[in-house]
């Protein structure tokens, strides 16, 4: 597949896309090497690839590919591709509270260069295509977003990830019932979130993926990274989420410009030196 030849989908010269999907996921299509080849040509200096690891045994990403087949599979682009564009293994794990004793086993027992945590709609959730209208019918938003913050929430406080992922992805989920303005007005929902980032020293996502959404803004939008910055944050990575080849760095310089715009620096490398590694990395030493 071809990239549009206009917009954001054709963003370049930028230092790294934090999240990318390959056909190591169920709902990517895309072999690693296409990211590569795309990133040497657009000139995007360093790729983290995070294919799904889900725990949940529904799900599809419950042992799709494993440990072993992930990690040669990166291991030996990064090798193919050395000296024209850096290629860390990363991971995208599904955050579920019920979970949480597996995935902290999984990563005790499996290195990573880098992992997102991040909490995803189940089948079981209440934003379901089949059960979301009746879920916000009546409710404020504050209660139709709580039982997915409560989970973001666990997530960051497990203290098993580098970086959450996709902040506020419930938005995607709840439209058309709700506007992304109604989150915008309404600030104090993330506060909870942002103070235990920051406390916990993980770092934020600025998710590009949105962009190309029904939403039409990252998660979360520049307003939440710049409250993070004000309240202390400083790691912020920023990641197109593509599943797609065509979607490879949407919306990237965006991302890059709104974090700055907050008056953070966007994490340039996940393996540079100056910078350091994420607090919670899995992978001291292998970089």
């Amino acid at each position: 597949m071809t990239a549009p030849a206009t917009g954001p989908a054709v963003d370049r010269d930028l230092p790294l896309d934090a999240h990318l999907h390959t056909d190591q996921s169920p709902d990517s299509d895309v072999p690693i090497d296409v990211y590569c080849a795309a990133a040497v040509e657009r000139a995007i200096a360093e790729l983290a690839i995070t294919d799904h690891v889900d725990f949940d045994r529904a799900a599809p990403a419950y042992r799709f590919a494993s440990f072993e087949v992930r990690e040669r599979a990166v291991r030996e682009a990064a090798e193919r591709w050395a000296g024209r564009v850096a290629v860390r293994f990363g991971v995208e794990i599904t955050y579920e509270s019920r979970r949480e004793a597996e995935i902290r086993d999984h990563l005790a027992r499996h290195r990573y260069d880098y992992v997102i945590g991040s909490v995803h709609v189940m089948s079981y959730s209440p934003y379901t295509a089949a059960t979301v209208a009746r879920f916000v019918e009546g409710k404020s938003l504050s209660e139709i977003v709580r039982p997915y913050f409560d989970e973001v929430l666990g997530a960051i406080r497990s203290g098993l990830f580098d970086t959450i992922g996709h902040l506020d992805y419930v938005k995607r989920y709840l439209h058309p019932h709700r506007a992304p303005a109604e989150f915008a007005a309404a600030p104090e929902l993330y506060e909870p979130l942002l103070r235990a980032l920051v406390e916990g020293g993980v770092g934020l996502e600025m998710n590009t993926s949105g962009l190309r959404q029904s939403p039409g803004e990252t998660y979360p939008p520049a307003s939440v990274v710049g409250r993070f910055r004000e309240l202390g944050g400083r790691a912020v990575t920023v990641g197109s989420d593509a599943h797609r080849a065509p979607s490879f760095a949407f919306g990237l310089a965006a991302g890059y410009r709104a974090v700055e715009a907050a008056g953070l620096e966007a994490r340039i490398s996940l393996g540079h030196p100056l910078i350091g590694r994420m607090p919670n990395s899995r992978a001291a030493g292998s970089l």
